[in-house]
């Protein structure tokens, strides 16, 4: 169970172009997700953020694109500087009419250090949860929203 990968879907009121362009563009990122000093959909392009889970409490994360198929899918590596583990984390874009299916996979957290709570699964699922069903949600379908 816990070495099960953490699997949300979405199904945003927004063309893929839309929710593509939400997910590459560090501009747009910025708003829904981490402020990235530079980020490209390029395979092998590195960055890196700061998050934690309280102020006085932050991780650096060392991120490299794996994999791009352009509106499509977006995949990158996720570790912390400083501990071992490494993960992965996709964002595949299904479009539906008008309509786009975020499917938003997380796996390989087991391996990350288990004595540190930081990195437990449960805070991943609720990071998610918050990212993709409220943040983004809110980004995407906000009404003033261009593409």
């Amino acid at each position: 169970m816990e070495n099960k990968a953490i699997v949300l879907e979405r199904l945003f009121n927004a063309r893929s172009s839309k929710v593509w362009k939400a997910i590459t563009d560090k501009d747009e990122m910025k708003s829904w997700y981490f402020d990235l000093a530079d980020f490209k959909a390029e395979t092998g392009f590195k960055f890196q953020f700061t998050g934690g889970p309280s102020p006085d409490i932050q991780y650096l994360h060392l991120c490299e694109i794996t994999e791009v198929i352009p509106g499509k899918k977006l995949t990158y590596s996720w570790s912390y500087d400083g501990y071992s583990g490494k993960s992965f984390v996709s964002f595949e874009l299904v479009e539906q009419e008008n309509k786009t299916l975020l499917k938003l996979t997380h796996e390989g957290i087991e391996t990350f250090p288990k004595e540190n709570k930081d990195f437990a699964k449960s805070n991943f699922v609720e990071g998610w949860n918050y990212i993709i069903h409220t943040a983004l949600k809110d980004y995407l379908e906000k009404p003033d929203y261009q593409v």
